[in-house]
């Protein structure tokens, strides 16, 4: 069975492009079926949501203490010079509008939590010090977000977000899996049933994400197609982000002395972002903004995913 789920793991890269496929096809077939799946979208992020965070170690933060150098450049990395990096990067391509410049704001200035550790593993980095390090990403992503948009954004955040029902999805998806997956961690260790529960759920994040990216571009394909200048915008910004992320990464490893592995490692992390944990939150904004917002998003993640295939096979060779 470890097998198995193992095979699902490595190959997850494949099992998304498919999923895309299949949802692609399944949007431009049925409207109906697209609007079928929209209104499950909620309830699969949340099960999403909750299945990646039982994987991330939370109940371990204290082993971090023993790879305070890592976690230093880690933390610098990406919340220093990753956020300088997109602000150029918005610049340079003079993105004016505002849902547009929110969405990439949203994607590219969020470590991610999850696959990361499968591709730092395929990249020969070292997936068990990126586990270590999850809960530390996503406990200070979700307190800078704010801060970077208030800064980087030149006009009021109110302008674009209805922060009930912003606030209403932010709960629903976000905070109560994440207490959920915390009180299983925790009480897994006493409780056998408990600790089985746990387990089973390392089942869930691959096929979860496959039935969301199903659910999410099959109900929205037809819209996006109806706006395919936002894709084209964006794209060489992502493209841009892939080439300079790594090389950022890179120099500042060697500058603060990591190990080859260490280098792998930050590499990835600052390379990879996360569109899972902020598209529930794109998907929460008004309708009109959120269309263009999750479009990004969206588009982010299949051009990361192809880049990932790339770096899991070059990354070994340039770091070394």
């Amino acid at each position: 069975m470890h097998h198995i789920k193992d095979s699902l793991e490595n190959n997850q890269i494949y099992i998304y492009f498919i999923s895309i496929i299949i949802a692609i096809i399944l949007g431009l077939s049925s409207v109906e079926i697209g609007q079928l799946l929209e209104s499950w979208i909620t309830l699969l992020l949340a099960i999403l949501m909750f299945s990646m965070f039982t994987q991330i170690p939370f109940t371990k933060l204290k082993q971090a203490l023993n790879h305070t150098k890592f976690i230093g450049v880690l933390l610098l990395t990406n919340f220093v010079a990753i956020p300088i990096l997109v602000f150029i990067l918005i610049q340079l391509f003079q993105i004016e509008t505002k849902p547009l410049e929110l969405g990439i704001y949203l994607v590219l200035l969020t470590p991610c939590i999850d696959y990361v550790i499968v591709f730092t593993h395929l990249g020969k980095g070292d997936a068990s010090l990126i586990t270590i390090a999850t809960p530390i990403l996503l406990i200070v992503q979700m307190l800078l977000l704010p801060i970077y948009l208030t800064l980087m954004l030149d006009y009021p955040l109110q302008e674009l977000i209805v922060f009930e029902p912003f606030v209403t999805s932010f709960v629903v998806i976000i905070v109560v899996p994440l207490c959920l997956a915390i009180l299983l961690q925790y009480f897994s260790k006493w409780q056998p049933l408990i600790l089985r529960t746990q387990q089973l759920t390392s089942w869930l994040p691959v096929p979860m994400m496959s039935l969301v990216l199903i659910a999410v571009i099959s109900s929205q394909i037809n819209k996006v197609l109806a706006s395919a200048e936002i894709v084209f915008t964006v794209i060489p910004i992502y493209v841009c982000f892939l080439l300079c992320a790594p090389i950022l990464a890179l120099l500042t490893g060697k500058l603060f002395g990591l190990s080859i592995i260490e280098q792998r490692t930050l590499t990835f992390s600052t390379s990879t972002r996360n569109s899972l944990v902020v598209l529930p939150l794109a998907l929460a904004l008004p309708s009109e903004i959120a269309l263009i917002t999750s479009t990004v998003i969206i588009t982010q993640t299949i051009i990361e995913l192809i880049g990932e295939l790339v770096y899991i096979r070059v990354f070994p060779k340039v770091i070394n």
